[in-house]
């Protein structure tokens, strides 16, 4: 497969990230390139496209291997690559917060960026107008043609802001007590 392939596979239409393919339009895809879409290749892109998470390889290696006890990591890995290389998967490291884990989608929905939790990893997609102004202003201001962005926003969700507030107010209280405690000690 050539680049020219991959970049017309993921090019976005005219309106940018209003280009939505369909998930028999990626088996057709598969099937014009000459790529037998088995069993397992099947069970694997419906897991990315249908569970509704980003599921890293091994994670996606258990669920199938519920569906189908013979399918290996080897074809997960496969395949992976393959629908990555063929554009109808995208990988994503997720602020990296799995540590070197990568995470996979399929590239049906429209472009959005994620935001990550840094510290309990939850992640929302955000879609919106935002971001295709964005695309808009860094295509005008470079005179660049965006074929892919991938956009990725680290932060606190609100339940890890309340536990951080709260460790934050407990490491002051603690500070605070520490000193006195050291002289109590001192005098003895």
């Amino acid at each position: 497969m050539t680049r020219r392939d991959v970049e017309n596979a993921s090019a976005p239409s005219q309106a940018g990230s209003n280009h939505q393919v369909s998930l028999s339009d990626m088996k057709n895809s598969l099937r014009e390139r000459g790529v037998r879409l088995t069993r397992q290749r099947q069970i694997l892109l419906d897991l990315i496209d249908k569970s509704g998470k980003h599921l890293d390889a091994e994670s996606l290696y258990q669920m199938a291997q519920a569906l189908d006890p013979k399918l290996n990591r080897v074809t997960v890995y496969r395949t992976l690559k393959m629908l990555k290389e063929g554009g109808l998967v995208d990988e994503l490291d997720l602020m990296h917060f799995g540590g070197d884990q990568h995470y996979y989608e399929t590239r049906l929905k429209q472009e959005h960026a994620h935001v990550v939790c840094l510290r309990c990893g939850k992640v929302e997609e955000f879609f919106g107008e935002p971001l295709q102004k964005l695309r808009r202003q860094v295509e005008s201001h470079f005179g660049f043609h965006i074929v892919v962005a991938r956009t990725e926003i680290g932060g606190y969700c609100s339940h890890c802001q309340v536990l951080r507030a709260k460790e934050i107010q407990d490491a002051a209280e603690h500070a605070e007590t520490e000193p006195s405690r050291k002289k109590a000690e001192r005098r003895s």
